[in-house]
């Protein structure tokens, strides 16, 4: 755990912005898997960003050594609060070591927030939750523990789902192929500038250019489409990278 630390360029504010999109998913369910977690150890006072093995059982240590490397990490990164995730994330695997009775039907807290700091560095906590390339709202603990999961972390899956402007996913839907299990999705993809691009995610395992929605919208309607969630339109792409 303290090598993907100390791999992680904490100040790549370009890396920030390139995966502006994955970052915010990432960070979403992190704040979604430490209200779980803030729920089993009492600590809803300390949510989002604690130590559970703190909270858990404090005897629980890093090693000397381990521990003096990490803090020298730690001493240029800020907030605070960032500092205490790096140490929670490092003592984890010794909480799950020395108490094999943790509740197993939850989800690794510190993984999703790993990933997002080697996506881009760290995030800085204000009025909302700034990532260095997109604002999101920290919201509260109960919505949070509600959200829907976002569970696929895959790279290849989080790098698909980054790209330049504001997007739509669709899922093309029709007899056979519900919403669940579409025959395809797409995506309006509009730049800053008000560039507008329509994309397919092909077989080729990437997105290609597509008329689909220009030519339903001429009437072409053979094939239905409805509007899915960023987390829907993950599904489908890692599925199709497992296949």
């Amino acid at each position: 755990m303290s090598d993907r630390l100390r791999a992680i360029d904490w100040g790549d504010d370009g890396a920030a912005f390139r995966h502006a999109h994955s970052r915010a998913l990432l960070m979403r369910e992190y704040l979604r898997r430490a209200a779980l977690w803030a729920q089993v150890c009492g600590a809803e006072e300390s949510w989002p960003f604690f130590d559970i093995a703190e909270r858990l059982d404090a005897a629980i240590t890093t090693p000397p050594d381990v521990a003096a490397e990490l803090e020298q990490l730690l001493q240029s990164l800020a907030p605070a609060s960032l500092r205490t995730t790096c140490r929670g994330a490092v003592r984890w695997p010794a909480l799950l070591a020395a108490h094999r009775g943790l509740p197993a039907e939850l989800p690794a807290p510190y993984e999703p927030l790993l990933l997002m700091y080697e996506r881009g560095g760290g995030y800085h906590l204000g009025e909302y939750l700034d990532l260095n390339g997109v604002m999101i709202p920290l919201g509260d603990m109960e919505s949070n523990a509600s959200a829907a999961p976002f569970v696929t972390l895959a790279p290849t899956t989080l790098d698909a789902l980054d790209a330049e402007g504001e997007m739509m996913y669709f899922a093309k839907i029709s007899d056979g192929h519900p919403r669940h299990s579409p025959r395809g999705i797409v995506r309006r993809r509009v730049e800053d500038n008000g560039r507008t691009h329509d994309e397919a995610f092909t077989r080729n395992l990437r997105w290609e250019p597509t008329e689909y929605l220009k030519l339903y919208d001429l009437g072409h309607n053979d094939i239905d489409h409805v509007r899915i969630t960023e987390i829907e339109a993950a599904a489908f792409i890692e599925g199709l990278f497992r296949e």
